[in-house]
Parts: structure tokens; sequence; C-alpha cells
């Protein structure tokens, strides 16, 4: 749907718009041209619907005006107001226009006047946490008996009467000491931290109870101090913050090594109750007592018993003399056990080392008969040998070409010498080599005849 107003020609009769057109060009004149804003003021009708959303008034003493927060934003405020809170709201400003009631949008809030405060509060924690300087693992336990408490708060705070009262109460046999010191004002930090100083100074105090009343952000501001903060973390006796009341924090409180929820409840926490030590001593005596009488029945039983272990000398001696003739009579029985035992081993050895020495004469002869018959192989092998290299030589001998050349044959080759077998190899004139039994000729072929078997 357009939400514009659209209008006709002048010269046409007037334009009408709806009433919706209307209100939502409003809202978007309202959010163009008035830029997200910080606006105070105090809570009154807040409502928060079952779908999360926050709804209320925001008014001073000459307007008011409706503001709406939405889940998404308000599931992030560190707090729910309630009626008559004096706060800040970062808003929109926008026209709900199904009613055509103007209202802020809220993205953020915060108490009024702290909000300077809060925002350095939280860059102080921030940095100091940081640090590591409320680590848990460096905070020093508290003593469980206490026989001096340090108060750091100022003379006229009533948190002072408080904490006496509660002392005086639980444990009047512990003593007090008090550092006073201004608790809010100007100022107030370093006389704070210069007071926690000098009870580490002095150091006459078992534990250190850091305290004040409740009150605003404003008053309680010298505990969320950087040098008050530093100061309690180094301090080197235990420290406990009771500032405020259960719903207020400070820097200190998280600097400390036990916050406790009000001053009262910083002295209850330091001091055990003399009600509480004089029924555990009295517990720990009568442990005692039953202890030492049962210790004192055992030892009488001890001693009885050693008494019906007391013999006479003479009866001591008899006994030992007794024994010592066992012993001997042992050990001898034993040393012959030992000595025919390992005589039987011996006798066993030599005969098993008889068993296993070898019959040399027997072996020689059979050896000597190898030897022989060795030898008579080898002679039968050897003229066997000769005879078969003899016959091969004769065989050999037959078969030499010398010797058939002495009985008047000749060997012809060619030129390239060749052994010449067929007259077919022949030219009449060509030249042929002679060999003989006593050497060689070179001959000319004048004529070939060939046998009538190659015709």
């Amino acid at each position: 749907m357009n939400t514009e107003p659209t209008f006709s020609n002048p010269a046409s009769k007037p334009s009408v718009i709806s009433v919706s057109a209307l209100n939502n060009a409003v809202a978007q004149l309202l959010e163009r041209n008035l830029p997200l804003t910080w606006v105070s003021g105090e809570i009154s009708n807040f409502t928060r619907a079952a779908s999360g959303h926050w709804y209320f008034t925001l008014k001073d003493q000459a307007a008011q005006v409706r503001a709406v927060m939405f889940r998404g934003r308000a599931q992030y405020a560190d707090f729910q107001p309630r009626e008559g809170d004096k706060v800040e709201v970062r808003a929109l400003v926008s026209l709900y226009a199904p009613r055509g009631d103007y209202q802020l949008s809220v993205e953020a809030i915060r108490r009024a006047g702290v909000g300077n405060l809060y925002e350095a509060f939280l860059r102080l924690k921030a940095q100091l946490e940081q640090e590591g300087l409320f680590d848990v693992t460096r905070k020093r336990p508290i003593p469980s008996f206490v026989r001096c408490i340090g108060i750091v708060t100022s003379l006229q705070a009533a948190a002072l009467r408080d904490i006496l009262t509660a002392l005086k109460r639980r444990a009047p046999h512990i003593a007090v000491v008090l550092y006073p010191t201004p608790v809010q004002g100007e100022g107030a930090a370093a006389k704070i931290a210069q007071a926690i100083a000098t009870a580490n100074a002095r150091e006459e105090c078992d534990v250190l109870l850091v305290c004040r009343g409740g009150g605003s952000m404003e008053d309680l501001w010298a505990f969320n101090e950087e040098i008050v903060a530093r100061t309690v973390a180094h301090s080197q006796i235990p420290v406990i913050a009771g500032i405020g009341h259960e719903t207020d924090f400070t820097i200190t409180d998280f600097a400390a090594d036990l916050r406790a929820a009000t001053p009262t409840a910083a002295a209850e926490l330091a001091a055990t109750p003399r009600t509480e030590w004089l029924d555990l001593l009295a517990r720990q005596a009568q442990q005692l007592q039953r202890a030492q009488t049962r210790l004192l029945n055992e030892q009488q039983q001890t001693l009885d018993w050693l008494t019906r272990r007391v013999q006479s000398p003479a009866a001591a001696i008899a006994a030992r003399r007794q024994q010592l003739q066992q012993t001997s009579q042992s050990l001898s029985f034993a040393a012959r056990q030992q000595w025919q035992h390992s005589r039987h081993a011996l006798s066993q050895l030599a005969q098993a080392l008889h068993n296993q020495t070898p019959d040399t004469a027997g072996r020689s002869t059979q050896l000597q008969q190898w030897r022989q018959r060795l030898s008579h192989a080898s002679q039968s092998r050897l003229q066997q040998q000769h005879q078969t290299l003899t016959h091969l030589q004769a065989q050999l001998e037959l078969l030499n070409p010398q010797r058939t050349l002495e009985r008047g044959y000749a060997i012809l080759s060619d030129g390239k010498g060749r052994a010449l077998r067929s007259p077919a190899q022949l030219q009449p004139g060509s030249a042929v080599r002679v060999q003989l039994a006593q050497g060689s000729a070179q001959l000319g072929i004048a004529s070939i005849q060939t046998s009538l078997d190659e015709q």
C-alpha cells in the first residue's frame, strides 16, 4: 500500500488521504528528522509483556511520553526498571500508526545519573580483570583462627557500629584495630588506600575488613577507584570487602579475597563465634582424654604381656644351649648329606665320561685298512689310465698325416692352401702345391684326366 500522500491537479477537487497514510507519513517524517537520542525521565506504568517486550511511560514534572523496548533489546539490559526509577534511555522517536500515538523506541537503558560512572566502572573492571587482578588463584585464604581484626571504615559510619556489635556478640576475645578513613567524597579513595597500606605496614592484624554502609553509586564510588582496587589486591593481609547492600557491587569487591553481602556479614565471615571455639575445644579435650586413656590401657596390656615372657637367666642360657646343640647337629647332618650327594654325583659324571670316550684303537685299525684300500685302488686306477692313454696314443699315431706321407702319399692344395680332392678343382696351366713327407714343391697342371666314374 502506498503510504505517501498523493495530490491531484489543483484545478480538480482537493485530494483526500487515509488516516493510515497520514500516520505512516508522520512516522517516516519523525524517524528521518530526529536522530537516536538519550532521553532522561522517571519510569511509570511499567509492564513486561508475555512476549518479553517492555512497555512504560517516561515522564518528568511537566510532560510524559510512551516508550517501548522490544525483547531483542531488553534482554541485554543489566536491570529491570521499577516504578519511580530515574533512568536514561537511548531511543528513536516514532509513531505507532494503528493508534496515532507518538512513542519512543528504546534501544538501551541505564540508571539516570550513573551512565558515565557505570561506563567507567565497566571499563576499569574489564582492564583489571584482563590483568588478572580478580583471578581466583591469587586470592589469599581467610585464617580459621583470628586473634586481631582490622577495620577500614569511617568513624561515623553506621557500618562500624554493626561490625563491632557483631564481633562483640560472636567473638569478644578477638582484638579490633580501627584504621579510620573517609569512605566517600573527594580524596576518599586515596585515604582508603593509605589506611590499607598502614594496616599492612603495622602487621598487627590477621584479617582486614574494608566496609561501609549502603548508598547510591556516587556514594560508593570511592571503592570503584583503581588505587583502592590495586591496594586491596596487593595487600599482604587477607581482605574481606563488605560494601553497601547485597545488590551493590564495587571494583573492591572483585579485588578482595572474599566478598560479604553487608558489613555485618563481613564481621561474621572474619570471626568464628566464641561458642564454636569453646565447643571445639571441649570436643578436642574429650578426644584427647579418651586417647590418653586408650593409650594407657594399651601400655598396661603390653607390660603384662612382657612380664609373662620374662624368664630367669639360667633357663634362658639352657634354652640357648639346647638350641645351639640342635643347630650343630643339623649342620653336621646337612654337611654329611651334601658330601654324600656330591660324591654320588661325581661317580655318575665319571661313568658318563667313560661311556662317552671314543674307541681309538679300533678306529686306528679301521683307518689303516682304509688307507691300504685307498692306496691299492689308486694304483689300480693309475695303471688303468696309463693303459688307456697308451692305446689312444697308438690310435692317434695311426691317424697322423705325416705317417701317410711317409708311405708315399702327397697332399695337393691350391694357391690359397685349400686341399684339392677332385680333378674338377683343377685347371690346365694352374699351379698347385704338393706337400710331401720331407718337404713341398710347386707344380703346374699340363692336362687333366678324369676317371670313368666322373664322366
